[in-house]
């Protein structure tokens, strides 16, 4: 097997890592390609390519990280991951590990982790990397590996995310969800919502909001009936579409393009949290994008009409 074929069987293993040490689908895919041009740019074969790859492209996700982190500091708003339509690598012996670590609430977890800590708790509690591939790849020893380890499980199990565990039954709930939203039914809405429910979006300053922050299922109900009947009205569609293994959708406006993806949490029968993203910047890797300001003036338009 050729040094190509080799990469390509290890693609989805490699960009999943990557993805869940940065949150961001564009530098997990620039990472895996920087990965590629080093092992390419190789003289010797090691001995394990696997081995070799996924430390690579693990010190190349620290590295990116660590620069990441400064702008997300400054990062107008709520910062939330770009959305992940489809995980890449499976696993059925670790399919619970990987659903749980692609979720938003567990990846917004991991960013109060340090750049070491995420990547050794990513290599060893998702994908079961030993302790000696991960000491390799992180360039630490396994002594420091087990302590790094010990820390991120602790940071990671006091906020660790619980979604409903039936699949069927959460999905049930989530169509429920969307009925309503397109109806503008705000009852509906709110008995489908917990009682603290928390809606975040994530505009980046790059395109008008729902808000930023609401909570509250009163609120947030009264919230997304104000709205989402106002964007159905102007011919946005939207599909539903697991978002980082969560029950979510992809708005589009009339022209097909991206303009909103939208996860939710579930629970005991209940949607705890709603996470948008509408910054343009983190949804072109879904397909063209929408003009998010011009479907906001239309909305503004269709709302000053008589009916």
């Amino acid at each position: 097997m050729g040094k190509a074929e080799e990469f390509e069987e290890l693609r989805p293993l490699l960009f999943s890592i990557a993805y869940r040490v940065l949150g961001s689908v564009g530098e997990a895919e620039d990472t895996v390609q920087e990965t590629w041009l080093r092992f390419d740019g190789s003289v010797t074969r090691p001995t394990s390519t696997k081995a070799f790859l996924s430390a690579t492209v693990t010190r190349i996700s620290i590295d990116v990280l660590r620069s990441a982190r400064v702008r997300r500091e400054a990062y107008v708003g709520s910062w939330l991951p770009e959305p992940l339509l489809n995980d890449p690598y499976q696993d059925p012996a670790r399919s619970a590990e990987l659903a749980d670590s692609v979720s938003m609430a567990a990846l917004l977890l991991l960013e109060r982790l340090s750049p070491l800590e995420r990547a050794v708790f990513v290599l060893r509690e998702v994908f079961a990397f030993g302790f000696d591939e991960v000491a390799t790849a992180v360039g630490r020893s396994e002594s420091a590996c087990r302590q790094l380890l010990v820390r991120a499980r602790r940071h990671m199990e006091a906020g660790r995310p619980r979604f409903e565990a039936d699949r069927q039954e959460r999905q049930g709930l989530a169509d429920r969800f969307f009925d309503a939203l397109k109806n503008g039914d705000v009852g509906g809405l709110q008995e489908l919502l917990a009682a603290d429910v928390q809606l975040v979006g994530d505009g980046g300053g790059r395109a008008p909001q729902l808000a930023r922050a609401v909570a509250g299922a009163e609120n947030v109900a009264r919230v997304l009936g104000a709205v989402f009947p106002w964007l159905i009205r102007i011919d946005v569609s939207f599909e539903p579409h697991e978002v980082n293994g969560q029950p979510g959708a992809i708005f589009r406006d009339r022209d097909g393009k991206v303009l909103y993806a939208l996860a939710l949490d579930v629970l005991d029968g209940k949607i705890q949290t709603i996470r948008g993203v509408i910054n343009p910047d983190k949804l072109g890797h879904i397909g063209p994008v929408a003009d998010a300001w011009a479907v906001d003036r239309e909305v503004k338009r269709a709302r000053r009409q008589p009916h």
